[in-house]
């Protein structure tokens, strides 16, 4: 037994060779605005804030592995053909019994986000593989029954969101439709068959039905136990309809979501219609704009969780990529994955606090602004105040590049003269036409920087 655990150790790593687009979910090409009014309210007020947090946080953190992804048996996956199919299913949920989080510190995660300039906060409650971060009680693969049930801490998500609560951040919780562990979703008379349900519906609709109740059962659990919520942000968009019958009764879903959060913004990710509130593009920026509301979702390093050797993103990265997304009009959540300890790496928690240094010097061209027709000219975007009384150019510095002298764009031509953002100082200003030359001070540090256009 301990040879095949060592085995199955190994074997963890496997699955980070996977093909990186098996499982990066496109975004929809159409949007539908939703018609409660409390939710367009939110749904404005939730695009004010720009920059936010996703917590990828469950089993695949104690082997440092990609999320559940590797007990699907789709063929971008990579196994060892030493390991059967079972054998490796045993172990990845037999680690429910090794996830003992001791040093959980979930006021630890809202600082280091807090220092990050970031405004909301989404928490993996359940991902693919079924093992719940909450005291359900639809199931026992909870953290709450296993190595983790002796702890005060056990209902983790609770923790997670009284800490970022405290800190009056906008919080949401991730779900996953589909369920790998529950019977009533993979079930062991028939074989597994891909990330879909593995029986025909058709067939067998009271098993369905009983699957639908238990799933909203779990909602109404997380819309009623754990205090206000924001956000339910749906994951597995292939549990639609129009795939294989898998009627989840959104709309029933959806009320009785909505009956205990009113104004609760739903994103059923991928699956245009009333229940998609924004648009997810998965580790992609779109290429202009989009007049909608919208979220980048983005790793902080090349994966979603915690993994043994993570190859991070530099703050500077991550805050250029911030103002392309905010200038094209949508909003970069960041994912951060904890250790299986339940702390967020030292690694993290410096980039994060980078980035919100520059955001404290910068940030008045990053929240609560708009769009403007001009977004973009060379390695300068473009934002706005709501207000009209100014523009605001950023200049996204490319790594190891050298800091410019001056600065020339076309249009968006300032009636007031220009400022740097950071410090106030009035610059040297050129305009010929519609093309506006500004002189840079001397010595600016070697990081991107955000001018203040005055429009009145």
């Amino acid at each position: 037994m301990k040879k095949l655990i060592a085995a199955m150790m190994a074997l963890a790593m496997l699955p980070m060779a996977m093909n990186a687009q098996g499982n990066i979910h496109e975004r929809s090409t159409q949007y539908e605005w939703p018609q409660d009014e409390q939710v367009v309210s939110n749904l404005k007020a939730w695009q004010d804030l720009k920059f936010g947090v996703l917590f990828h946080w469950g089993l695949y953190a104690v082997p440092g592995i990609v999320e559940s992804w590797s007990i699907c048996d789709e063929d971008w996956i990579t196994r060892d053909s030493t390991c059967t199919y079972q054998q490796y299913m045993d172990w990845y949920f037999g680690l429910a019994d090794e996830l003992r989080p001791t040093q959980f510190d979930a006021t630890q995660w809202a600082q280091a986000c807090q220092d990050a300039g970031m405004r909301y906060m989404i928490f993996t409650t359940k991902h693919h593989d079924g093992f719940c971060m909450w005291d359900t009680k639809q199931t026992d693969f909870s953290i709450a029954h296993h190595a983790f049930r002796d702890d005060p801490r056990r209902d983790v998500l609770r923790h997670v969101l009284d800490a970022f609560r405290a800190k009056n951040f906008t919080v949401g919780t991730y779900f996953s439709k589909p369920d790998w562990h529950s019977q009533l979703y993979w079930w062991d008379t028939y074989g597994k068959k891909g990330r879909n349900v593995n029986y025909p519906i058709k067939q067998h609709p009271e098993r369905w039905q009983k699957f639908v109740k238990y799933t909203h059962n779990q909602i109404e659990e997380l819309m009623t136990n754990y205090g206000k919520v924001d956000i339910l942000w749906l994951d597995g968009g292939w549990v639609a309809a129009e795939n294989r019958g898998q009627d989840i009764d959104m709309p029933g879903m959806a009320r009785m979501a909505r009956s205990h959060q009113p104004g609760l913004i739903i994103v059923d990710r991928t699956i245009h219609g009333p229940y998609e509130n924004y648009q997810t593009p998965e580790r992609t920026i779109p290429e202009e704009q989009l007049p909608y509301p919208w979220e980048s979702c983005i790793p902080l390093s090349d994966d979603w969780g915690f993994v043994n050797r993570p190859r991070w993103k530099s703050p500077q990265r991550v805050v250029n990529t911030l103002v392309e997304i905010v200038a094209k009009g949508g909003n970069l959540v960041l994912g951060v994955g904890p250790t299986p300890e339940g702390l967020i790496q030292p690694e993290a928690v410096s980039r994060l606090k980078s980035i919100g240094q520059w955001l404290n010097k910068n940030g008045r061209a990053i929240y609560s602004t708009t769009t403007t027709p001009r977004y973009h000219d060379g390695s300068l975007w473009f934002t706005a105040a709501k207000d009209g009384s100014a523009i605001y150019a950023i200049y996204t510095l490319a790594e190891e590049q050298p800091m410019p002298t001056e600065v020339t764009w076309t249009g968006n031509v300032p009636a007031k003269g220009v400022r740097l953002l950071s410090t106030g100082k009035k610059l040297k200003t050129k305009v010929v036409g519609d093309q506006v030359t500004v002189t840079l001070p001397k010595q600016m540090p070697q990081e991107s920087f955000a001018l203040e256009l005055r429009m009145k």
